[in-house]
């Protein structure tokens, strides 16, 4: 049983939680919690064996905690995703491996992309794709089938691998943090097209990339995980394009493993995480 909770901070949670469990005869295989003092929030998730005949409800813990609290017990083991894709392969690809080989921690319920380029390696693993062209559409209407054929899929998380479309407040508003999108580390020091030459141009010494929920604002949602390589000077362009994708393949990976198993809070555009 996996037990999730974010609430105002105060003396002597960790204490009440704990009795609750003890009461319920539950045992406390591990427990993560972080206070943020200068929000006064408290974190915490709780990994609980669950003996055959015991249960837990969030209205068992709720009285304990202060009004705000929000409690999840057991959130779905095993999450549904919906990915969402342009031209680029190699995200897609590892979570298409990953998803086969069941380590991702949810079932990909279908791949999404504005180009037909990665039908193929779609069709190949049994996953369907959905071919929608934003060409000869407004905004509105090329947005409008896309969510029409997630909510066919009512998945848990959408996920944007190299999914290289804008998209609106009005379509982020219907997946409030279900959304989750790959991008390099050079935003904002290198916006718009070739980040890589552009980087390459100004002699970079490292790259990176950043996996974070969407938000109205581009590119500045909650981050869940990062990571940076070093490069030098015999570098061209495409090695460190080679590289960038090796680096948001393995960013994204990692996020994903921790927002699937319930280790990542998101509060105002900050995130707790617990790994």
């Amino acid at each position: 049983m996996i037990i999730i909770i974010q609430c105002r901070d105060r003396v002597g949670l960790v204490s009440a939680i704990s009795g609750a469990m003890s009461k319920a005869g539950l045992n406390i295989i591990n427990m993560d919690e972080y206070v943020d003092k200068a929000e006064n929030r408290f974190f915490v998730r709780l990994n609980v064996e669950q003996p055959e005949g015991t249960r837990l409800h969030e209205d068992d813990l709720k009285p304990l905690l202060p009004d705000d609290a929000i409690v999840t017990i057991n959130p779905s083991p095993e999450k549904k995703i919906v990915v969402m894709v342009t031209k680029e392969y190699h995200c897609l690809a590892d979570i298409l491996i990953r998803n086969y080989f069941k380590t991702l921690g949810a079932t990909v319920q279908a791949v999404i992309g504005n180009h037909n380029v990665l039908e193929d390696i779609c069709r190949r693993f049994g996953i369907p794709f959905h071919y929608i062209t934003h060409e000869q559409e407004t905004k509105g209407q090329f947005e409008a089938a896309i969510a029409d054929t997630i909510n066919n899929y009512n998945p848990d998380y959408v996920v944007l691998a190299k999914f290289m479309r804008i998209l609106s407040p009005e379509f982020v508003a219907r997946f409030p943090m279900r959304v989750i999108n790959i991008h390099h580390s050079f935003l904002p020091a290198f916006i718009g097209a070739n980040p890589y030459r552009q980087a390459y141009n100004r002699g970079v010494k490292i790259i990176g990339a950043t996996a974070h929920f969407v938000t109205n604002d581009l590119d500045e949602g909650p981050i869940i995980s990062q990571q940076t390589i070093h490069v030098n000077h015999t570098y061209t362009a495409q090695d460190m394009m080679k590289a960038g994708r090796e680096v948001e393949t393995s960013v994204l990976a990692n996020a994903l493993q921790l927002v699937l198993h319930d280790r990542v809070f998101v509060y105002k555009n900050k995130t707790v995480v617990f790994e």
